[in-house]
């Protein structure tokens, strides 16, 4: 097991010590997931207050967003 293991390794070191064009690649790649995650995040999923606010608070912006503009007859 340990020898299956190892050769693992030396496959995957040896190969990406003979990368030139991959690396570039590799960059790319962490630069393009770092944009999604990181910056594109703080643009879509804005922080609405619930965080801050106790479980009764939620449920009652839940269903005043939810009843807005119903009448009440």
């Amino acid at each position: 097991m340990y020898s299956f293991l190892s050769r693992i390794y030396h496959f995957y070191r040896v190969g990406f010590s003979q990368m030139k064009m991959g690396r570039l690649l590799w960059k790319i790649i962490i630069i393009k997931l770092f944009i999604m995650f990181v910056v594109v995040k703080n643009f879509f999923y804005v922080d609405t207050g619930f965080s801050k606010q106790s479980e009764r608070e939620k449920a009652d912006q839940f269903i005043d967003n939810m009843t807005k503009g119903v009448s009440q007859d």
